[in-house]
């Protein structure tokens, strides 16, 4: 069975959607930012502080290379994986592509919110979080758009929703899971 990844902008709802999905498929989650923080024992804050951006996305591109050959799986990726056209090529491999977007309001309020932004979330520039979502979004959305097979805007709609959407979409496309 092939794999659904879930690609989009920091708290879109990757993670949390990611692993309803995989219970209610009984698929394996995957978590890539999970996997990185495990292979290298420190938070992606400190890999990013350590070693800076350009070694963490050389260590995404390992993992993701690593976890695309799964099967049955559940796949959140990290925000920028989809900047990397060799992930998506692995990525679309042996999975279906659905992007989680939503609003830069929303996700500056969800990430206001979340309490991982901090150890999980480190800048990716030197803007204010509001700016600095709205310039990294304008640089990655045709990456998503041309990376993804569905779209979701999670801006309205709770995460029981898009699960249900999310499913919806596996069991009205059955060949996603063939």
């Amino acid at each position: 069975m092939k794999n659904i990844v879930l690609i989009g902008y920091r708290c879109t709802g990757k993670s949390e959607i990611g692993r309803q999905v995989a219970r209610a498929l009984s698929f394996q989650f995957i978590d890539t930012d999970e996997w990185i923080e495990k292979d290298m024992d420190m938070s992606i804050s400190q890999i990013v502080s350590k070693y800076g951006w350009n070694k963490f996305r050389d260590i995404e591109k390992k993992i993701i290379a690593r976890v695309s050959k799964q099967s049955n799986a559940i796949i959140s990726c990290g925000g920028g994986s989809v900047m990397d056209d060799v992930n998506v090529e692995n990525l679309k491999r042996n999975g279906a592509i659905i992007w989680l977007g939503a609003r830069p309001e929303t996700i500056f309020e969800r990430m206001k919110n979340d309490s991982k932004t901090d150890s999980q979330r480190p800048a990716l520039t030197e803007k204010d979080r509001l700016s600095e979502i709205k310039d990294t979004l304008s640089k990655r959305i045709c990456k998503y758009e041309a990376a993804s097979d569905y779209k979701i805007d999670t801006s309205d709609i709770d995460q029981d929703g898009v699960t249900s959407e999310v499913l919806r979409i596996i069991k009205r496309n059955k060949r996603l899971l063939t």
